[in-house]
């Protein structure tokens, strides 16, 4: 295939690579005025894509590292890092963002960019790591030097296939592949086609040992790619099993594609609210839909304890005998989540079975018929279990019990959402829920995978 016409889009052009090669240079060359100046031991480079030249268009972010030595106090280090950081902002006359990663940095925005400037150790290799960010430098070393100019090209095609796909990015609320790990791919496979032949045939554990260091039997992740600049490290570690799965799946879906150009670009869905609500109907569910308040916590922390809310309600659904289909949950990140549940069943009749011990285990037996009365038991195949009343035989029911100071503990409820939850949460209809998109990948969730 002919992916030439792919690259012109997606690659940035010769002015953005200009525009970022310049402002990268001139803060990098403030930051290490500002070192010298005052006397500050350290050396300030950019890694990152943007140093690797493997950025795509429009996603240029600059990543500035501050690396002190390796005898530098760690308060020093921090405190330092950061006041450099806010000069910096003040010099552009740019915000401030604190957020926090093995230590503090900053994220802000000049003159159009997005960029994070981040105090690190320099370490020579992974032996000396002191911080988990200390590699990111490493990780810059190894890939310019071992990336070719025309593999460049092919790690745009792979970043740009996977985001199209839905299977690129390791922050939580994708858990897809991360940059660095696609330009190992592409190292060892040699090319986007090369790759997605091989990913086609990886197993559960499959491993990729760059540098061979033998270290692979200490991972149990889905995939597993040795870090080459820390043997005791999976750049894979990050990527769900589902999301592996969807990137395999992807890549069989291509190769057999008729319209492989298609899967360099965005979906074509021209979506109304009423057609997609139409279609939920047609399913002939019941859906839950919950509304609470979000707290004021970074991105990073707020989408792994939804998801860990919305697995840990089906969960305890399910295990009451209510039978959730699917359950997912959506944000707009400022204010609001909703979970929404999708029930296969959320009404039940009054009496459920309370399945006891095998018939053979005759102290357990006894036990059981103590607590519960000898002529009210009875045997199903070899167990010995006994009818009783449901404490709920309404879904919403349960979730409303759930959701109270006294019985949230009945899940688990990720820590920073708890009071928001209880003190906000409502049942909302479907129709309430903003994003239509939202609801168009809760109906259909294999269409970025095909084409």
């Amino acid at each position: 295939m002919d992916y030439e016409p792919i690259l012109k889009d997606i690659k940035p052009t010769a002015d953005e690579k200009n525009y970022i090669d310049n402002l990268s240079s001139e803060l990098v060359d403030y930051l290490q005025n500002a070192c010298d100046s005052e006397a500050i031991d350290a050396k300030v480079s950019i890694v990152g894509s943007v140093a690797k030249n493997t950025a795509l268009k429009g996603k240029s972010d600059i990543d500035i590292f501050i690396a002190f030595p390796l005898d530098t106090d760690k308060q020093y280090l921090k405190e330092t890092g950061l006041e450099l950081a806010h000069k910096c902002c003040d010099e552009f006359e740019s915000e401030p963002e604190h957020h926090f990663a093995s230590h503090p940095y900053v994220t802000t925005h000049i003159q159009g960019c997005e960029v994070d400037i981040v105090p690190c150790y320099a370490i020579k290799d992974g032996s000396e790591l002191k911080s988990a960010v200390d590699r990111t430098i490493l990780h810059t070393h190894y890939v310019k030097n071992h990336l070719s100019e025309n593999q460049e090209d092919e790690v745009l095609l792979l970043k740009r296939f996977m985001a199209m796909t839905g299977t690129y990015g390791s922050e939580f609320k994708v858990g897809g592949f991360a940059g660095y790990l696609c330009e190992l791919l592409i190292i060892y496979y040699g090319s986007f086609e090369e790759t997605l032949k091989a990913a086609i045939n990886w197993k559960f554990g499959h491993s990729i040992d760059l540098e061979n260091y033998g270290t692979s039997n200490q991972f149990k992740d889905p995939l597993i790619v040795i870090d080459p600049t820390d043997m005791n490290r999976n750049v894979g570690a990050a990527l769900r099993l589902d999301k592996l799965a969807e990137f395999i799946q992807s890549a069989r879906n291509y190769i057999f594609s008729d319209n492989k150009k298609d899967y360099f670009y965005p979906l074509k869905r021209n979506l109304t609210k009423d057609d997609v609500l139409k279609k939920l109907k047609s399913r002939n569910s019941d859906f839950i839909a919950i509304k609470f308040n979000i707290p004021d916590i970074p991105l990073d922390t707020l989408h792994p304890q939804l998801r860990k809310t919305t697995e840990a309600l089906e969960r305890k659904l399910n295990s009451e005998e209510f039978n959730v289909f699917k359950a997912d949950y959506w944000s707009d990140e400022i204010l609001n989540c909703v979970i929404l549940l999708e029930m296969a069943s959320s009404t039940l009749n009054d009496v459920k079975v309370n399945v006891g011990p095998k018939v053979f285990i005759n102290q357990a037996c006894e036990n059981f018929v103590g607590k519960y009365g000898r002529e009210s038991c009875y045997i199903q195949g070899d167990f010995l279990v006994h009818t009783q009343k449901r404490e709920f035989n309404n879904a919403r029911n349960l979730i409303e019990h759930i959701f109270t100071k006294e019985h949230i503990g009945l899940i688990k409820v990720g820590k920073n959402l708890k009071k928001n939850i209880i003190e906000t949460y409502e049942f909302i209809d479907v129709d309430e829920i903003s994003s239509v998109e939202f609801l168009d990948d809760f109906i259909n969730p294999g269409q970025y995978i095909v084409r």
